[in-house]
């Protein structure tokens, strides 16, 4: 934890993204509002930019030191937004497209766990045109019910479902397919839901999520007040660091960088089991990361200067690497 302190950071000029025209474009919005404002607060210039209404691709760059990333779900966390960034040689904050592409897709993540040897919950991915109702119920029956049902690329729990039993499954596959073509069903793991947020490779304190409400979904998110989070958790320091190194292993996999957030679920014999990682987490007064930073004396303010920080450092060594 001690590398995370804050800083002395120069005066910059930040383009704050937010909006856009996902699901989440509501989210977005708040994330973007406080980010700037903490942003402002450290003495930075700061203007807003709307990918609904801005073409990026047109737009004055040059007059900007660094883009700040608070575009949740379609376009701003899969890639699409980073790819437009890097043809411009614009520094901004977060995973490169790669990554972003990579941890957005729920069944591609799912199999770079797989290949890394992280403890994953067992899963069947499907495609609403190949994959018939018959045809996933066989192969789900072979994992065992309870299972999760998910769009593979959407964020904030939209579209997730949790099934009990067989008879519930076609229509949580339905829901699922209205919202993307391409899915997972996963495995079910009862148990405690953990949450632990990461800048670049340094942890920040892990919470556990508690929630009257049958998982952690939109609700309990961004707008249920009873939801609990909890740092002084009843988990032993060897379980901990089992929770901890989990979530790290995660991110490396994906090839994270900046602020991501790994969700992990613990089960009663103490087996930490990745669930995914989210590579632009919610920066609202309801979200995970701000909270995490704020148990370690982080401001706000004080976490964004260390991730833009970074990021012009790491910038800056790309362009010496380039020259070379």
């Amino acid at each position: 934890m001690d590398r995370l302190k804050p800083i002395s950071l120069s005066p910059l000029r930040v383009a704050v993204l937010l909006g856009g025209d996902s699901a989440e474009r509501e989210i977005s919005l708040q994330s973007g509002e406080a980010v700037s404002r903490a942003i402002a607060g450290q003495g930075h210039s700061v203007i807003q930019v709307d990918p609904a209404d801005t073409d990026l691709s047109s737009f004055g760059w040059s007059s900007i030191d660094v883009a700040f990333l608070a575009l949740h779900g379609t376009f701003g966390e899969d890639g699409g937004v980073q790819k437009i960034l890097e043809q411009h040689g614009v520094s901004f904050t977060g995973s490169n497209s790669v990554a972003s592409r990579l941890a957005f897709s729920k069944v591609a993540a799912k199999e770079s766990f797989v290949q890394a040897g992280i403890l994953t919950p067992p899963a069947v991915s499907f495609s609403a045109p190949l994959n018939t109702e018959r045809d996933l119920t066989a192969k789900v029956k072979k994992i065992g019910f309870p299972v999760v049902v998910k769009p593979d690329a959407q964020g904030s729990s939209i579209g997730v479902t949790i099934v009990q039993n067989e008879a519930d499954l076609g229509e949580a596959i339905g829901n699922c397919v209205a919202i993307s073509e391409m899915g997972l069903i996963e495995k079910a793991i009862d148990g405690s839901e953990w949450t632990l947020g990461v800048i670049d490779d340094s942890p920040l304190p892990l919470i556990q999520i508690s929630t009257d409400r049958s998982f952690f979904d939109f609700t309990a998110k961004y707008k249920d007040d009873g939801t609990g989070y909890h740092f002084d958790a009843d988990a032993d320091p060897t379980t901990y660091s089992r929770i901890e190194t989990a979530g790290l292993d995660a991110c490396r996999a994906l090839g994270t960088s900046g602020i991501a957030r790994a969700d992990i679920m613990l089960d009663s014999d103490g087996n930490p089991w990745v669930l995914e990682v989210n590579t632009i987490p919610g920066m609202t007064d309801h979200s995970l990361v701000p909270k995490a930073a704020e148990r370690i004396g982080l401001s706000l303010g004080e976490l964004c200067d260390i991730v833009l920080a970074r990021t012009l450092a790491q910038a800056g060594r790309r362009k010496l690497r380039d020259a070379s």
